[in-house]
């Protein structure tokens, strides 16, 4: 299990005004909405999440990273938990042909507006809960989703991928926050996140699940 960055390049060019994200709207009000992981979340407002979502190929290299790192070839078989309109998944098949892959998302709209070519491959599902057997996949992701859960959902989400995917070819990012400069900023900025933790506390949580992994943190500046 090691620390690898393959977000924060696409994390950073992201330009974010945290203090208006709490003096422009109502915060807590957005939270609540965002929380639903419908249209606004995804295609609304900025206020309420991205602010649209649409594909622009600013996954490519972050797959290029992954397919080389894993050494990911055409025949694996790969799950992405949190996988939103499924393009990370979209550009790891362009990069292997012949690759496997599924997406699970709790959000419906997510899954209903995915990119086209990758959409039959995707499916509304709770990390919680994955419907697949013990070890159906040689690689597994999850990218920004764990921290919207409590910490012992948290858990058990990082043991459900351990299950179906139980080799060391595993990624899991999640928010977090190295100083009271960063904790500020993902606190004004966050929506949806429910666990709040240091890098030291993450690596506490995959410890409790048994995950044997790789894991990765995205960092507010």
């Amino acid at each position: 299990m090691g620390l690898i960055d393959f977000i924060t390049t696409i994390h950073r060019s992201t330009p974010r005004d945290y203090i208006g994200r709490v003096t422009e709207a109502n915060k807590a009000e957005c939270a609540t909405i965002a929380k639903r992981f419908d249209r606004d979340y995804w295609d609304g407002e900025r206020q309420y999440g991205y602010g649209g979502y649409s594909y622009d190929g600013r996954w490519q290299p972050v797959a290029e990273k992954m397919a080389s790192h894993y050494n990911i070839k055409s025949g694996d078989r790969i799950l992405d938990v949190g996988c939103g309109k499924g393009y990370l998944l979209y550009e790891l098949t362009q990069i292997i042909p012949g690759l496997e892959v599924v997406g699970i998302d709790i959000s419906e709209y997510g899954i209903a507006n995915a990119k086209n070519e990758i959409k039959h491959r995707l499916q509304v599902a709770n990390a919680l809960n994955l419907p697949f057997e013990d070890g159906a996949f040689d690689i597994a992701i999850s990218l920004a989703t764990f921290h919207n859960l409590y910490v012992f959902d948290a858990i058990s989400a990082l043991q459900e991928i351990q299950r179906v995917c139980p080799t060391y070819k595993k990624y899991v990012m999640v928010e977090s926050y190295r100083n009271e400069s960063e904790k500020a900023n993902l606190l004004y900025w966050q929506l949806t996140c429910e666990s709040f933790f240091t890098p030291d506390e993450w690596c506490w949580c995959f410890k409790q699940a048994g995950y044997k992994g790789d894991y990765g943190f995205i960092y507010f500046e």
